[in-house]
Parts: structure tokens; C-alpha cells; sequence
């Protein structure tokens, strides 16, 4: 069975300008639309929801050969990089074969 890869990235954020979390809300729903638009990913807050300033998000992508997933994601995470209202403190990422997943 061929089937593509899957690759997922996971982000700890850190939004110094949040002062509540209505504000974090609003900020990270802006900022996961703008990447799930501009790089075909599925993003979704997996951890501090509870905190004002901290944010830990997952983005995945599908993509039929290691190097296409291996680009999407490097171009996600320099965009991450690069925005100003965070500061990325930690991120790990993942590729995997959906022969490997599906097991």
C-alpha cells in the first residue's frame, strides 16, 4: 500500500502582548486561519489553555513524498518563526509513513 507521509509539528508559543485569555483566544484564532490557508495544514491549541501568555499548537500535513512534507513544514515553522506577536520556545516535528501509521 502506498499512501503518502504525514508530518506534524508541535509549537510552544509565547505571546508577551496577551493579557487575558479572550485576547490569546482571538490572537491564536487569527493566527491558526493564516496558516491553515497559506500552508494546507489542520492546526488545533493542544496545550496551556489555561494561560494567558503561553500557547502550545500542533499543525499536520499530507503530502505524497517525505521531501513535499518535509518543505510544508519547515515553511510553516519559518513562518512561525518570523511572526512578531510570538516568540517560539520550543518546537519538535515529526514525518511518518501512513504504511507506518496505519499498522
Amino acid at each position: 500500500m502506498g499512501g503518502g507521509y504525514v508530518g506534524a509539528v508541535w509549537v510552544d508559543l509565547h505571546l508577551p502582548t496577551c493579557t487575558s485569555l479572550k485576547e490569546k483566544r482571538r490572537q491564536l484564532r487569527r493566527l491558526t486561519q493564516r496558516l491553515a490557508q497559506r500552508h494546507g495544514c489542520a492546526l488545533a491549541e493542544v496545550d496551556h489553555h489555561d494561560l494567558w501568555q503561553r500557547a502550545g499548537i500542533s499543525a499536520a500535513v499530507v503530502g505524497r513524498d517525505v521531501a513535499d512534507v518535509r518543505a510544508r513544514l519547515d515553511h510553516l515553522t519559518r513562518a512561525l518563526h518570523a511572526d512578531e506577536e510570538f516568540m517560539v520556545v520550543q518546537e519538535r516535528t515529526t514525518i511518518a509513513s501512513l504504511e507506518e501509521l496505519l499498522e
